[in-house]
């Protein structure tokens, strides 16, 4: 009996692993686009919020995302599509208005007010993860072989949403906590560790900056892809044709130069979706006299951790 239940163990996990390895690119999204969330709060603030933030993901994989694809896969596959569409849209919209920021254009509603709305922030990151984690969770379903039964597909999906949650939200813990790391190497004994954690200190606000670009570029690329390649599913298959189209020119330059290509080609899509978005959004509000607001509590400072020093 144990060896039995050893061996169903051991094929869960290796079901789980082989899923988790092809949503490694969604992975890394979901760590970049997370700590701009926090940036700006202060030091004691963050991991209390990065905290709340994976909880946050924890309820929407085991409550939300894992049941409506279990359901969603038995009687009504057709819909995923669909969903991944919206979901897609949404990630292009946050990204649009993120880059319109980076050229000045505000919108109402982003004053400081001494600080920013965790409230706010952490619904909005936690929106922005339901879609990453539904992508997640549905590449490691569509990975799973269909052979396994009902219970063992489910564990699979348990396994990898708690592993893929420890994972992004570890790495942002880690991430935004760095420079408290340093700034306590500073005061150390050692020369040495002195010199590595200023260093650390005041590498911080430029890594901030290209985590904000990377994650900003990482929802217009995963939300225009989604867009695409769902497009293609529900039956209009120009725009994943164009997207195959480019991908088959580029493989004689090697499967980098695909990869850059893809990301390029689905970035600049997600970036025109959620351009339109936002000036359907600008409309909608003007027609009903409100001054709209897309920001997450308030644009956050160009510096982090200022009151670190």
């Amino acid at each position: 009996m144990s060896v039995g239940l050893l061996a169903v163990v051991d094929d869960i996990l290796s079901a789980a692993l082989k899923a988790s390895a092809k949503s490694a690119g969604v992975v890394i999204d979901d760590a970049a686009v997370t700590p701009q969330y926090v940036e700006g709060l202060s030091p004691a603030r963050e991991l209390p919020v990065v905290g709340r933030i994976a909880l946050g993901s924890l309820a929407n994989k085991f409550l939300i995302i894992i049941p409506i694809a279990m359901v969603l896969t038995a009687f009504a596959p057709w819909v995923l599509p669909w969903l991944l569409i919206v979901g897609g849209v949404y990630l292009c919209f946050e990204g649009a208005e993120k880059v319109l920021e980076w050229f000045g254009f505000h919108h109402g509603g982003h004053e400081d007010e001494g600080g920013r709305d965790e409230k706010r922030l952490v619904m909005g990151a936690i929106r922005t993860d339901l879609i990453l984690s539904t992508e997640i969770m549905l590449i490691g379903l569509a990975s799973i072989d269909a052979e396994l039964g009902f219970w063992m597909r489910l564990a699979v999906l348990a396994i990898i949403a708690l592993a893929m949650t420890a994972l992004v939200y570890g790495a942002v813990a880690l991430l935004v906590k760095l420079d408290d790391i340093g700034l306590k190497m500073a005061k150390s004994t050692s020369e040495q560790v002195r010199h590595t954690g200023t260093r650390i200190v005041r590498s911080m606000p430029a890594v901030f900056r290209v985590i904000s670009v990377v994650g900003t570029v990482a929802m217009l690329w995963v939300g225009g892809h989604l867009v695409l390649a769902n497009l293609g599913e529900v039956g209009w298959h120009a725009p994943v044709d164009l997207l195959h189209g480019v991908e088959h020119a580029l493989e004689p330059l090697g499967p980098v130069v695909v990869w850059f290509g893809d990301t390029l080609v689905s970035a600049i899509a997600g970036l025109a979706v959620g351009l339109v978005i936002v000036g359907i959004a600008l409309v909608i509000g003007k027609a009903f006299g409100k001054n709209l607001s897309f920001a997450e509590g308030h644009a956050a400072p160009a510096t982090p951790h200022a009151s670190s020093e």
